[in-house]
């Protein structure tokens, strides 16, 4: 994560997060962290914010009953979470995400699991429509405790140049 401290006097100084377009370099690796473990609540209050009706993610005897045993995250919860692990380093400043392709989901996530996440820096071009952004492509990562990888997915997303953010305009 890029992590700065910007002082406004010998005394006081306010952190900023997140990248510019120019601070992005193909191949470049990024871990974030914290990890984060999945609790119970997590998983059945996503399946009711999202109306998920299939029993695998809140019924335990169903679940039970399949080959698992017991019941599985809610695979769109795990994607929300990899993406938001993966904000400070790749999206802080972003203008837009663009799109996502690619999102697999090798493994199961279960509630207890802690996932980490990765992201690495796939493309970067200047915006063809915006002359004060770029386009930065990275493909994240997300792996349990055990290292198992749970989940991956190509994001695009609209990064302002340096200078051109909604921070350096608002003094707040």
């Amino acid at each position: 994560m890029v992590h700065t401290q910007q002082s406004f006097d010998k005394h006081s100084s306010r952190e900023r997060f997140g990248r510019y377009f120019e601070e992005f370099v193909v191949g470049h690796r990024y871990e974030h962290r914290p990890g984060r473990t999945i609790t119970e609540s997590d998983n059945t209050w996503f399946t009711l914010l999202t109306m998920n009706t299939h029993p695998l993610h809140f019924d335990q005897e169903y679940a039970k009953a399949t080959e698992f045993g017991r019941c599985v995250v809610c695979s769109p919860f795990t994607v929300a979470l990899l993406v938001g692990m993966s904000v400070t380093d790749v999206s802080y400043k972003a203008i837009a995400n663009l799109g996502w392709r690619e999102i697999r989901l090798p493994a199961p996530v279960f509630v207890g699991d802690t996932l980490y996440a990765e992201s690495q820096v796939l493309a970067v071009r200047e915006s063809a429509s915006r002359p004060n952004a770029g386009v930065v492509t990275v493909k994240t990562t997300g792996r349990n405790q055990d290292k198992i990888v749970i989940c991956e997915f190509e994001r695009t997303v609209l990064v302002p140049k340096r200078g051109h953010s909604v921070e350096d305009v608002l003094d707040y």
